[in-house]
């Protein structure tokens, strides 16, 4: 294979260009091609309240959702959607209908003669998950996947008589045993798990298909669609690609996990239809889903980024830059979060409050938090009062240069300064750098510098791209600076400024680049500059904890409500988040359901799952500890469990 060939995933890694997939009709709203990237969602209700189920569609429908998915766990949901559909069409809506088929093909069978496109999980269609490492000679892995081709078939001649599509969705917490003992839980089991069901659909002649590979991990999941394109094109495949981090959670943490998963994919070209899961109402998920589709819609007329004429890196796993460290940058250090301050003249205490110090006056000392900036940029400005000693401030180069104390104070210079004076810190120094300077001789004096801080920025409209290409340069000319990842954003909304910057920076931290991230912004309805940073810094932080590069707080993995949900989702959810919030780094799994309970709540430390009406499940990793408690005494029980394995602290009043 040709060394350009060895990892290609999508057209193009410099030019933004869309990966053309096959058309797939899925009633009156064709999917892939050129057809725009298309919005979905899933209803909360029980399938069987008809009118609930439809009034709560046409809700998502009037929000913008081209495809309404709905769950049939068994025959009777199954059976209903028929009366859904005709409901809908009365009241004037023909929106294509999904049927979301797990453990039952009996049900799937039902739906695929109704709906116009049935979603099938690969991993637990057929297989009945036992948790078991078994090992399979090649003759018995080929009985299993005999007994797939038996209990599958029915449904591929079902759905090529009725003109359905099929959404085949692996999920990563759900695999086989058979593709687990094989593969493992890997990113490569999950494109496999799926073509061994593309196959049997291919060997029947069935190719109304749609792909997918979710995760709750964001960086599992861009590694999972990016092999899925890779393996696609080396056998020539190209079936429309469904993108999506399954339990996301709810908020702007929701907001920010999915973002960093759907939107590194798309700058890439990758995606024809966008589900954002959130553990709130489904109406509310499409705006967010809009919002990052409609940042491609003119893409193609960014200034031209140089090529790469072969591949730096594996795009398939995750391995960090190396770096050196430079002050507390660099190396093995988390990534800094640098403040933006030069438009502020500090004049109080509770100017700082904003990025997380807190003076107390009583005591005289400051106090900070875990999200806590760890630079703050001034600028011109001289603080009018005296910063706490922990807080490393950088400032303008000629600004550096006329303060009489330099304690904890750097400078930040352009490269051509940089080059042009010999007036530098002892111990850090930052430059700004662009494309130009990247890929100009003028880099070298500064290359590899012990005290050289680069920081990346760029005007581009395709940034993500310009950015990535800088860290490909620097890893070829073994260029091992610590570097900032910088991005400035105006005119935007609160929810955009989420969307992209997480996009944008946490799609470089999961590749491994960067050392830390700097974001100034101008944000539509925010007047005030305090009010500002603190939307910059929390968001910095939540980047940073959904591409898992800083732990700062609790994790929430928690499932989007459907009508499979046995306990109200986002009331449990702020209960648990209530009592829990202060562990740092603990991730706790809240599943409504045991569809998505022990495999997408894999990666958590914790599990509470909706075992039947009013009965919770607890669980330890994958281990189940507690079963069928009553779920008044559920959320102090897993206080309880929490507290046995030593990882409870007691919230500070």
């Amino acid at each position: 294979m040709k060394k350009e060939n060895l990892y290609k995933y999508c057209n193009s890694l410099t030019e933004y260009s869309r990966f053309k997939t096959r058309v797939v009709n899925i009633g009156s709203v064709p999917l892939g091609g050129d057809y725009p990237i298309r919005v979905q969602s899933m209803t909360t209700t029980n399938t069987l309240d008809t009118i609930s189920t439809v009034e709560q569609s046409i809700r998502m429908i009037n929000a913008g959702c081209e495809y309404v998915r709905i769950t049939a766990p068994s025959i009777r949901e199954a059976e209903n959607l028929k009366n859904i559909k005709e409901e809908l069409k009365k009241r004037g809506y023909s929106t294509p209908l999904i049927a979301d088929i797990h453990y039952t093909p009996n049900a799937a069978e039902v739906a695929a003669r109704i709906v116009e496109k049935v979603r099938i999980n690969p991993g637990n269609y057929v297989d009945k998950k036992k948790f078991q490492q078994i090992e399979y000679t090649g003759e018995e892995y080929e009985k299993e996947i005999e007994n797939i081709r038996k209990k599958f078939a029915p449904l591929v001649k079902i759905c090529k008589e009725y003109g359905t599509s099929m959404r085949i969705g692996t999920n990563h917490g759900s695999l086989s045993d058979r593709i687990m003992s094989r593969y493992g839980d890997t990113p490569l089991g999950m494109v496999e798990s799926a073509f061994e069901f593309v196959r049997i659909c291919e060997e029947l002649n069935y190719y109304d298909i749609v792909l997918s590979m979710k995760a709750s991990n964001p960086q599992v999941m861009i590694q999972a669609y990016r092999l899925l394109v890779h393996k696609m094109i080396e056998s020539n495949r190209n079936y429309p690609i469904h993108l999506g981090v399954t339990e996301a959670g709810d908020g702007e943490d929701g907001r920010i996990k999915s973002a960093l998963g759907i939107g590194t994919l798309l700058e890439d070209g990758i995606g024809d239809t966008v589900r954002v899961s959130l553990t709130e109402e489904p109406e509310h998920e499409i705006p967010v889903a809009i919002s990052l589709i409609n940042r491609y819609k003119n893409r193609t007329k960014h200034a031209k980024i140089i090529e790469i004429t072969e591949p730096v890196k594996n795009p398939f796993e995750y391995s960090k830059r190396k770096s050196f460290q430079v002050g507390p940058i660099g190396n093995k250090n988390v990534p800094v979060v640098i403040s933006d301050f030069s438009d502020i003249k500090i004049k109080d205490f509770t100017d700082l409050n904003s990025i997380g110090y807190r003076y107390l006056t009583d005591l005289d000392k400051w106090e900070m938090s875990d999200t806590a900036s760890d630079f703050i940029y001034l600028g011109k400005h001289i603080p009018g009062i005296e910063l706490p000693n922990t807080i490393n401030k950088i400032y303008d180069f000629e600004t550096w240069l006329s303060l009489k104390n330099k304690h904890n104070s750097y400078p930040l210079f352009s490269l051509r300064d940089f080059n042009s004076t010999q007036q530098h810190s002892d111990s850090i120094n930052f430059i700004w750098v662009s494309t130009g300077d990247v890929f100009s001789d003028q880099i070298n004096y500064a290359a590899n510098l012990p005290s050289v801080v680069f920081i990346f920025t760029t005007n581009n409209e395709h940034g993500f791209a310009e950015q990535r290409r800088m860290f490909f340069e620097f890893e070829k000319e073994k260029i091992e600076n610590p570097v900032i990842i910088n991005r400035n954003y105006k005119f935007i909304s609160t929810d955009e400024f989420r969307l992209y910057s997480a996009t944008d920076l946490g799609g470089l931290l999961v590749e491994g680049y960067g050392d830390g991230v700097w974001v100034s912004a101008g944000v539509n309805g925010i007047k005030s500059k305090i009010g500002r940073n603190i939307l910059v810094n929390k968001t910095l932080f939540g980047i940073l904890q959904a591409a898992r590069t800083r732990i700062t707080k609790t994790e929430y993995i928690a499932c989007p409500s459907c009508g499979r949900t046995l306990f109200d989702l986002v009331e449990v959810t702020n209960k648990i988040r209530k009592r829990t919030e202060h562990l740092k780094g603990v991730k706790i799994g809240i599943m409504g359901c045991i569809v998505n309970g022990p495999g997408e709540m894999a990666d958590a430390d914790y599990g509470y799952v909706g075992s039947g009406i009013d009965k919770i499940t607890l669980y330890r990793g994958k281990e189940v500890v507690l079963k069928n408690i009553d779920s008044e005494q559920a959320v102090n029980k897993l206080i309880e469990l929490i507290k046995e394995d030593g990882k409870w602290v007691e919230p500070l009043k």
